[in-house]
């Protein structure tokens, strides 16, 4: 008897937990309540982004044609100059002692011009006379001309002295800033020797590399408005850029163009770097807002509702961001689907969705 008061009970426990089972399966899924948003398809603008060097709009070697020892340096890296300032100075004794005989030879030939004019005025007279000949005539007048070429040559050594000699005092040809002080004083001063760099003040390019195998190298001419970064001023955000020179080729050695773009309006050091985009075309994006992707498990994904109403979980890949509050979606969705927003996790597969009121 007792073993059958343990069967009887057995079969009713096992029928009370099929009975269980069964409603739990029938009960209907808990509907879904939550904002919904409309997955964007649109053409996106593409871009190249060139890296470049800050240059002074102005920058000048600054030297002498005068070989003397420099004798004072009176400024100093970063100073700034204006322009007729003094920046080197050099000995000038050497440069007046060549402007001296420069002077000594013009006054030589001078002096052989003026006997040379009283015998071309006066052979002529004595030909006609019979008391020269011919050929004395026209030795005169050879020497005439010798005599006034020389004069001519020798003011022009004169004046080409004097200008030496002025370069003893080298000056700023514009005003700015020292960028560099090259020489001290005792060192010697060669025609062509850099002595100090001088760059402008005000006025900024932007020096690109244009590789030409990018579409950026058809797209970039004389006049082309470009948006220009700093590194350097990250706060600034991008300022207006315009190409103002081209290079007509590429360089055969780094298969470059260069580009140089006008940033007059901002303050920034030379040698920085800086970068500029090229819209090269455009393409298609999809994109979401950001509050309908869910993370779990290194998985993102997004939670649609299907055309009868249910939601449906779809695992996407993401790019960067696009626009105000937006992911780019690169797969998963094509665009036009309605997903829903502000999900702390995924509901059921096949919940039905609810628009929440505002």
């Amino acid at each position: 008897m007792v073993k059958a008061g343990l069967a009887m009970a057995a079969v009713v426990g096992l029928v009370a937990c099929g009975g269980e089972h069964k409603t739990a399966a029938g009960t209907a899924p808990v509907p879904v309540a939550a904002r919904l948003a409309t997955v964007r398809a649109l053409d996106v603008e593409q871009g190249v982004e060139l890296v470049g060097t800050v240059e002074a709009a102005q920058s000048a070697a600054v030297s002498s044609r005068v070989m003397a020892t420099v004798t004072a340096v009176p400024v100093r890296q970063g100073d700034a100059v204006r322009a007729g300032q003094v920046l080197v100075e050099i000995d000038p004794e050497t440069a007046r002692g060549q402007e001296a005989q420069a002077r000594g030879a013009l006054a030589q030939a001078q002096a052989a011009l003026a006997l040379a004019e009283r015998n071309h005025e006066r052979y002529p007279a004595l030909a006609a006379a019979g008391a020269a000949a011919e050929l004395e005539l026209d030795m005169a007048r050879m020497q005439h001309e010798q005599a006034k070429g020389a004069v001519e040559q020798a003011q022009g050594a004169l004046s080409a002295a004097a200008s030496v000699a002025r370069e003893s005092r080298v000056v700023a040809p514009f005003a700015g800033r020292v960028s560099a002080r090259l020489v001290e004083v005792g060192d010697l001063a060669a025609p062509g020797r850099p002595l100090v760099m001088v760059e402008s003040a005000q006025g900024r390019r932007l020096v690109l590399a244009v590789p030409e195998s990018t579409a950026a190298a058809a797209r970039l001419a004389v006049g082309s408005e470009l948006p220009v970064s700093f590194d350097a001023l990250p706060d600034l955000g991008t300022v207006p850029g315009k190409v103002v020179e081209m290079s007509p080729g590429a360089d055969p050695m780094s298969h470059t163009y260069v580009a140089k773009v006008d940033v007059a309006a901002v303050v920034v050091a030379s040698g920085a770097a800086g970068r500029a985009r090229v819209a090269v075309g455009t393409r298609r994006a999809i994109t979401v807002p950001a509050q309908a992707l869910l993370r779990t498990g290194g998985t993102t994904m997004v939670v649609v509702r299907d055309e009868e109403g249910k939601a449906r979980s779809r695992v996407v890949a993401i790019g960067g961001p696009s626009g105000e509050g937006e992911v780019e979606v690169l797969s998963g969705l094509t665009g036009g689907e309605t997903v829903l927003l502000g999900l702390a996790v995924a509901p059921p597969d096949g919940a039905p969705v609810e628009e929440a009121q505002p």
